[in-house]
C-alpha cells in the first residue's frame, strides 16, 4: 500500500477509474463523504464486504477515513494488500483534510 496526497487524489478522480473507498462505520459516511465513495467500514466483515465491491484485485483503489489521527484507513489498506489487491493507496489526511481544502463532499 501507498499514500496519496489530497492533490494527487484530486487530479486522479478527475482523470483516472478508481474507486474510493471510506472505511469508517456508516453514520460517519452518512455525514459526509469524498464524492463517489463507496462505504466499506472496517469491522468484522471487510473481507467479504471489500471484496464484493472491488472484485477486481488489479483495480486502483483509494482507501480514507477521517483524519491522519485515524488508523482505520492504514489498517484497511494492509488487509487489502494481504488480501492481493495490488494497486491500494492511502489517503492518509482523510476526509476532514479533504472538506477543509475547500473541495466538494456529498451527504
Amino acid at each position: 500500500m501507498r499514500t496519496i496526497t489530497r492533490e494527487q487524489l484530486n487530479e486522479r478522480l478527475a482523470n483516472d477509474n478508481l474507486t474510493l473507498v471510506e472505511v469508517l462505520d456508516p453514520e460517519y459516511y452518512g455525514k459526509y463523504h469524498l464524492p463517489g465513495a463507496i462505504n466499506v467500514p472496517l469491522d468484522g466483515d471487510f473481507d467479504q464486504q471489500i471484496r464484493k465491491a472491488v472484485p477486481d484485485k488489479n483495480r486502483t483503489v483509494v482507501v480514507y477515513c477521517m483524519d491522519a489521527g485515524c488508523q482505520a484507513s492504514p489498517k484497511a489498506g494492509r488487509r487489502m494488500d494481504e488480501l492481493g489487491y495490488r494497486h491500494v493507496f492511502d489517503y492518509e489526511a482523510g476526509k476532514r483534510d479533504w472538506r477543509e481544502a475547500g473541495l466538494p463532499v456529498e451527504t
